[in-house]
């Protein structure tokens, strides 16, 4: 049936073949920093000072701690730690549409049957969490995947790329939704029953435990399905270390303070709990969805709402994480879909533009003060090599440690490579582009 132990190491992946670049995957973690919507790269980190007024914006440049690197006036903290990341400022894709193109940053590969506003079904590529899941699969109570504070959908668009898609849904990674900034923030998930106590759940599993015995459950593929859930939500009820993570009452009151008093900011001190406490993969979506799709009054909006909160999570996340001594094993990734138009339209926004985008990358290996690759004189289009969403995902997998050419199964058990792109190797800086 597929599901004994020999199929659970088949399953398995080896550790990527590593480039020359990498000497060793070092990301025990990954935190996607999510701009749904997608955040403009002229605004913000590939400025076009030079360019004719109707393409350069409001904004000025500043300079980084890095000389010669200038990014948005309006990201004094990420500016002030330039040295700690490296931006990639030649991401392209050949998409514009929101749905398409979320489906193949989150995934690394294009949506099979893409087409515009295809929402997420079981046809679809399994985002990072669940690759993970797959590979190195656990059985600890711990989930390879967490997606917070909001779930990707405004009716009836439900957003692809956020679950295990043609793995199904036993590999989906947890869906958190709620506004960690809340008083009353909690995930009852993870919260027993009144009036049941650790003693009574160790009862209860006792008890089932002996009924199982008493039945071939592995004989019965409902019955085995049935006995592996129960045991995974076990593992998670009886272990306070998923659970506590959540608590952020727990953080020193400075410490929340410094991330901001913000949605942005206790999602990205969540994802940083989640990270210690064992979680692989870590999706912070960046405000509701398409929050950063910005087609009038673009400037007014990031200016007054957006990159003040941004900057400031951020910024205490590379802190928090270089300070603790977890940077060095978590990679960080903050992009959007794709990026904005160079020129500004009649409504004084920015419209979808896929050719041309930028990715700030930081920890696990990833050199920082490094700019790679760069756009046209307009932010058009790369003017250096372009790297693609697929190379995105090729770079995810392999600093991981797993294979990203591992081959899996679709939906009628076609065997199929997780992912064809290459790791984008100069964020390791041992290659010029």
């Amino acid at each position: 049936m597929g599901l004994g132990l020999n199929s659970l190491i088949k399953r398995r992946a080896p550790a990527a073949e590593l480039s020359p670049a990498m000497a060793a995957p070092r990301a025990k973690s990954l935190i996607i920093v999510f701009c749904t919507g997608a955040i403009s790269h002229h605004d913000t980190f590939d400025m076009k000072p030079n360019a004719p007024k109707e393409i350069r914006g409001e904004f000025n440049p500043v300079a980084t701690s890095v000389t010669g690197t200038q990014i948005c006036e309006h990201l004094p903290r990420l500016a002030a730690r330039a040295h700690k990341y490296a931006l990639v400022r030649s991401l392209s894709h050949k998409d514009n549409n929101h749905l398409m193109s979320t489906h193949h940053v989150l995934t690394g590969h294009l949506q099979p049957g893409a087409f515009f506003d295809k929402v997420a079904s079981r046809d679809d590529w399994p985002c990072y969490a669940a690759g993970c899941e797959y590979l190195r699969p656990r059985s600890d109570g711990i989930p390879s995947g967490v997606n917070l504070p909001t779930f990707l959908m405004s009716s009836p668009l439900t957003w692809p790329g956020q679950h295990a898609g043609f793995l199904g849904p036993k590999y989906d990674p947890w869906q958190i939704v709620g506004d960690p900034n809340s008083s009353d923030f909690r995930v009852d998930a993870l919260t027993l029953s009144q009036g049941i106590d650790a003693g009574r759940l160790n009862q209860r599993r006792g008890l089932l435990k002996a009924l199982d015995q008493q039945t071939d459950v592995a004989s019965d593929i409902g019955a085995y399905r049935m006995t592996e859930d129960q045991r995974l939500a076990f593992a998670m009820l009886s272990s306070g270390q998923l659970s506590q993570a959540f608590e952020l009452n727990r953080e020193a009151d400075a410490v929340r303070d410094r991330y901001g008093r913000h949605a942005f900011g206790q999602s990205l001190l969540l994802a940083r709990r989640l990270v210690q406490a064992g979680v692989p993969i870590v999706q912070a979506n960046m405000g509701p969805v398409q929050n950063w799709d910005h087609h009038q009054a673009i400037f007014t909006t990031l200016k007054g709402r957006m990159l003040t909160p941004l900057d400031q999570s951020v910024s205490a996340l590379l802190d928090d994480l270089d300070d603790s001594g977890l940077l060095d094993q978590t990679m960080v990734m903050l992009l959007g879909e794709f990026g904005r138009t160079p020129t500004i339209n009649k409504d004084s926004g920015r419209d979808h533009w896929g050719p041309c985008f930028t990715g700030l990358f930081a920890g696990a290996g990833v050199l920082g003060g490094n700019v790679i690759g760069h756009s046209d004189e307009i932010g058009a289009y790369p003017a250096s090599a372009a790297f693609s969403p697929d190379d995105i995902g090729a770079t995810v997998y392999t600093a991981l440690g797993l294979d990203p050419h591992a081959v899996v199964h679709d939906r009628i058990n076609r065997p199929v490579h997780l992912n064809q792109g290459k790791v984008i190797e100069a964020l390791y800086g041992n290659v010029s582009v």
